[in-house]
């Protein structure tokens, strides 16, 4: 994964902070997402697919998992 932009969400826990997920665009419309305490494993999806999992988990639809 070269000159990957990673992007923190602002509701993180500040600059240094390996408790959050991280977010980068990707060439051809693709979404890549990591966790900053394990930035080795990177999930990579389009953006669509990316926008129905955010909405599923606001509506709840996975509470079940945790």
């Amino acid at each position: 994964m070269s000159e990957i932009r990673w992007q923190k969400s602002s509701y993180s826990e500040g600059e240094g902070s390996n408790n959050c997920l991280e977010v980068a665009s990707g060439t051809g419309g693709l979404r890549h997402l990591r966790e900053s305490d394990d930035p080795g494993i990177v999930i990579t999806t389009d953006a669509a697919k990316l926008r129905a999992l955010v909405l599923g988990v606001k509506a709840g639809e996975f509470d079940h998992l945790i």
